[in-house]
């Protein structure tokens, strides 16, 4: 009788949801170098989706290479950052990601997701990469919000 109603448990270590490390830029994306080398927002935005989603009932599992062929597999890349201004003259950053998201192999919902910062409160105090940051902490939260009802087409963020 125990072995029946052990077996009926869901698995507690199960990932809801599969997705890349640190979500790469699109081959034809619009970043400058100094982003891209300068700036980690593919780890920080994972590290966002990561915690946004906990908060969020789901569990998001990080993996080096994203496998979409089973469970359900979270795609992102980025398509475009800029990060225009500074500290001193104000300044205007943003980013944008578009993810999939897969189940058993299936791609079966889509989304763009925008955001736009000028720093927040002390902005003049932030560096160009700490702005970007709250950027992508904001995607993230956009990104986990979306997998509870992942609507296909969907605009997130500034987009909206």
């Amino acid at each position: 009788m125990l072995l029946g109603s052990v077996s009926m448990m869901p698995f507690a270590h199960a990932a809801d949801f599969t997705a890349q490390r640190s979500v790469p830029f699109a081959e034809d994306s619009i970043v400058a170098g100094n982003i891209k080398r300068e700036c980690p927002i593919g780890t920080q935005l994972t590290d966002a989706l990561v915690r946004f989603a906990s908060a969020g009932g789901h569990r998001v599992e990080l993996v080096e290479t994203l496998d979409t062929a089973s469970g359900q597999a979270l795609k992102l890349e980025f398509h475009d950052a800029q990060s225009a201004g500074n500290a001193w003259m104000g300044h205007r950053k943003s980013v944008t990601v578009k993810g999939w998201l897969y189940r058993d192999g299936q791609q079966v919902a889509k989304f763009v997701a925008r955001r736009n910062s000028g720093g927040g409160f002390a902005g003049g105090f932030k560096g160009s990469c700490a702005v970007l940051e709250r950027t992508v902490n904001a995607i993230g939260k956009d990104v986990a919000g979306w997998l509870n009802n992942p609507v296909d087409g969907g605009q997130l963020g500034d987009l909206r």
